[in-house]
């Protein structure tokens, strides 16, 4: 038996932080050399995994080893998005010499977890499983080729390998007190633990539950006959599913089911709890649903000398800091793009997944107005665009290359591809504004503006996600106010561009070229108000506090209302 075949941390966990826990998740953000991530699900759970290690949590993770990654962001000849997809190898990941079996469709795939030390990324120990292995045929082989492939077969299968092959891992293991899933994803890992205790209650006692879609229509729904051929349900019948899920319609909605087979959950904003709540309330025996905010790591996070400077109270020290680290990203576009920017010029970023809701072309919505905003000689500005759209959404794709052929010779504007943690980081240093467009209530957190705050960029944001609980307009950001849900989506996305550009031309570019040093005090109450409250540290601790040593036998299962957005039994 190696050391890593075992339940095993580099320190004595905190006593506050006994129970053992395993955190599934579908994608990592670990660090920018270990691309097993694509967007923010990844980026907060590689952020849990630093501050559990650092609170010295008796926490594990467990996540897919994907041998193309999600893809790399290249471009074609004329500038337009192409996804490429390079067969990954990382040497710093060991054996452990655990391989356990999985069923698909009756046929048995092996499952090898691989392991991450705590000291190479300062992570908790973190278990990758593979079935890229010569055990198993071609199409074994090939089911940890992509995170989120586009077949909706291989997603499900993708998903029984989390669920089940990661149950089996942490058995292997010994055994965890506590199961959780952050997003459903990992689903399986529920029936896999009734059918061993065949008690929907021995499930619940040890299994929560994050969801982070605020709609419907985003959560995962596959075919019930499609899942039970597969093996989702491992041993447990198709008509004992049923019952237990109370869902008898065509397919399993994921959301539903793990609210169900858990002792307690949470959403990732306050809003986005209260959102959940109403927008799952009619769930057979749901759990109750908390709001537990996201939050990033800072220490990884943070620039150090700027956020020494800002301890220090120098503003000196912070200005000089803040225009090396805009230097250092205008030296990125210049080599990506052949654009020389200026860094004294006002820079805004526009740099997340690129999602329709999302709306990264919001501020061309009228095209005269953008340009002549750009052309501006007295108070400049310089935009940047970066992201990934998933590879097979056109849609998104379309923008990204509208975006690209649009502002190709425009000398103050710049689409860069690439977007991973390194461009990541590079874009929060050297921004002066974080530009955050999405349709309310559709971002159900967006913790993306958090780690630009604690880098000196303002938010510029539509009042949703995690933003509710930190914006103070005026002083600590600056807040677009979001329109009526109710109206028609050309209405809201009107009204939402003509309220950002009201306060982009009248307050927020008046205020950085203002020269009175109002926009170093906006930014320094950014940086105030961000941490910790927005420190990955608090959101761990939570999640001990919260979910992790919950009770549920002290508490009945039934309708839920929230009250400062934590959910109680009414």
């Amino acid at each position: 038996m190696t050391p890593y075949s075992t339940w095993n941390h580099p320190y004595e966990p905190d006593p506050r932080f006994g129970k053992r826990v395993a955190y599934l998740c579908m994608e990592f953000g670990i660090h920018q050399p270990l691309k097993i991530f694509s967007g923010g699900l990844g980026f907060l759970a590689g952020s849990h995994m630093r501050s559990a290690h650092e609170l010295r949590q008796n926490l594990i993770g467990v996540g897919m080893l994907w041998k193309f990654g999600y893809y790399d962001q290249v471009r074609n000849d004329d500038r337009t998005m192409r996804p490429q997809f390079l067969k990954k190898y990382y040497p710093f990941l060991e054996e452990t010499g655990i391989m356990v079996p999985v069923y698909i469709n009756q046929h048995q795939v092996l499952v090898k977890a691989l392991y991450l030390r705590p000291e190479v990324f300062g992570t908790v120990p973190m278990y990758l499983l593979t079935t890229n292995i010569e055990e198993n045929d071609h199409l074994g082989r090939s089911i940890t080729d992509r995170l989120y492939d586009a077949n909706h077969e291989t997603r499900v299968v993708q998903n029984i390998i989390l669920g089940m092959g990661g149950a089996k891992v942490i058995e292997a293991l010994g055994g965890a007190d506590v199961y959780h899933l952050n997003e459903g994803h990992a689903l399986p890992l529920a029936f896999h633990l009734y059918g061993k205790y065949r008690d929907i209650n021995e499930v619940r006692r040890r299994m929560v539950f994050t969801t982070h879609t605020p709609e419907k229509a985003g959560n995962d729904e596959h075919d019930f006959h499609l899942l039970n051929r597969l093996g989702f349900f491992g041993d447990v019948p198709l008509d004992e599913v049923r019952q237990l899920t109370q869902q008898h319609g065509g397919a399993l909605s994921y959301t539903p089911a793990c609210l169900t087979f858990s002792k307690r959950a949470n959403g990732v904003s306050q809003l986005h709890g209260e959102v959940s709540r109403d927008m799952w309330k009619d769930v057979h025996e749901s759990c109750e649903i908390l709001g537990i905010t996201n939050a990033q790591n800072k220490k990884y996070w943070a620039n150090p000398v700027l956020d020494r400077a800002f301890q220090d109270n120098d503003d000196q020290a912070m200005l000089a800091q803040k225009r090396i680290m805009k230097k250092a990203l205008m030296e990125f576009v210049a080599d990506q793009t052949g654009k020389i920017f200026d860094p004294d010029v006002l820079t805004i970023v526009w740099a997340r997944r690129f999602a329709a809701y999302k709306r990264a072309d919001l501020i061309m919505r009228d095209l005269t107005r953008f340009n002549t905003l750009l052309s501006k000689t007295d108070r400049p500005i310089q935009i940047i665009w970066a992201g990934k759209p998933y590879p097979s959404d056109e849609g998104a794709i379309s923008t990204f290359n509208h975006i690209q052929k649009y502002t190709y010779k425009r000398k103050n504007c710049a689409v860069l591809t690439g977007y991973e943690m390194g461009l990541s980081k590079l874009l929060k240093e050297g921004a002066d504004v974080w530009l955050n467009t999405p349709r309310r209530p559709r971002e159900a957190s967006g913790t993306s503006g958090m780690t630009a705050a604690m880098n000196g960029a303002v938010n510029f944001s539509i009042d949703d996600g995690w933003i509710p609980e930190f914006a103070r307009h005026g002083e600590n950001c600056f807040l677009i106010p979001a329109a009526d849900t109710e109206l028609q989506l050309t209405q809201v996305d009107d009204l939402d561009h003509g309220n950002m550009m009201r306060i982009l031309e009248q307050e927020l570019i008046p205020a950085y070229y203002s020269g009175n040093g109002r926009w170093l005090e906006i930014v320094k109450n950014s940086m105030r108000d961000v941490c910790p409250q927005f420190d990955s540290d608090r959101m761990a601790t939570e999640y001990y506090e919260l979910l992790y040593d919950f009770d549920m036998d002290k508490q009945a299962r039934g309708p839920k209302v929230a009250k400062k957005g934590k959910a109680v039994t009414a």
